[in-house]
């Protein structure tokens, strides 16, 4: 009989070592999606002038909250920004992160820890503080680039219409190709050293080697790298909010977190907040996976 209780209790311990990350999960992450949820299907009902007690209240309307989202127009606008944004820094954050990483990786590089610790220190900085720094940058009255912008061409207003969504994509490189160079650079240190002297052997210089035996094994790594800056990308905020103070060209609206920002704590309207959050959520699963699916048989040699 004791040793029927032992075991039992044996078999509890994984579920106790499990509980403080089920309680985390469930506190911070379900039941917030969950009343989320929730929220995008009910509204409010006006009766009357809408004065007094009970002349509004909470009623359930549907997906009446997700047809409205779907259809407005500034949250299309939104995205259509936002996919200009993404081509920029995707292009530049994870093309600069992969050829950091190979030059690092190289059998002839010199001071690479310090170079190491320089390319990825961007990344500890916060992105409202690092978004701030920038800002002031772009500033005409403050920016040390505004003489030399001045000589080569004519002053430019790095904060303009025209410029503004390039400076955005310029913090977030700035910020991000530490993190990505560093997840592609681990995973070459990884490699077994024999390959590339075999390749050597071969014949093959360090260029040839990094096109034809790293940039192959490092596929997975890229993919995973890309699909976390896809859904980082979808979900930018920081940077048009922090960047909006200081310029007149980025509207409350400019990103589709910035919408769900003001509606619900400009405008008050949890409801479409909550719907286009869902929306937003849903575009962002439907991106990562479908990118997932496409490259998947390149990635992970799946058949």
């Amino acid at each position: 009989m004791i040793g029927r209780h032992g075991a039992r209790g044996a078999r509890a311990v994984p579920y106790l070592f499990l509980t403080p990350a089920v309680v985390l999960f469930t506190l911070f992450l379900a039941l917030p999606i969950g009343y989320t949820a929730y929220l995008s299907l009910r509204g409010t009902k006006v009766s009357g002038l809408g004065l007094g007690r009970g002349a509004r209240r909470e009623v359930y309307v549907g997906f009446a909250n997700f047809a409205a989202a779907i259809g407005d127009g500034e949250l299309w606008a939104g995205w259509l920004r936002v996919l200009g944004y993404g081509a920029l820094v995707l292009a530049a954050m994870l093309g600069l992160a992969l050829l950091f990483a190979l030059l690092l990786d190289s059998a002839h590089v010199r001071l690479a820890r310090f170079s190491r610790i320089a390319i990825f220190l961007p990344y500890a900085v916060p992105g409202v503080a690092a978004t701030l720094l920038w800002g002031f940058l772009y500033l005409p009255s403050l920016s040390p680039a505004q003489g030399l912008l001045s000589a080569i061409g004519g002053e430019v207003d790095l904060l303009g219409a025209g410029t503004v969504m390039f400076s955005m994509a310029n913090v977030a490189v700035w910020g991000g190709v530490g993190f990505n160079m560093l997840v592609l650079y681990t995973t070459l240190r990884a490699v077994p050293r024999t390959y590339y002297e075999a390749a050597r052997i071969d014949g093959a210089g360090e260029v040839t080697i990094a096109l034809r035996v790293k940039i192959p094994i490092l596929m997975p790594a890229i993919i995973l790298t890309t699909v976390f800056s896809l859904i980082a990308t979808i979900q930018v905020f920081t940077e048009p909010t922090a960047l909006r103070p200081l310029t007149n060209t980025i509207s409350s609206t400019w990103s589709p977190l910035m919408k769900v920002y003001r509606d619900a704590f400009v405008t008050g309207d949890l409801y479409s907040a909550a719907a286009t959050s869902i929306v937003i959520a849903g575009v962002a699963l439907v991106v990562s996976f479908g990118f997932l699916r496409v490259v998947r048989d390149r990635a992970f040699q799946e058949r």
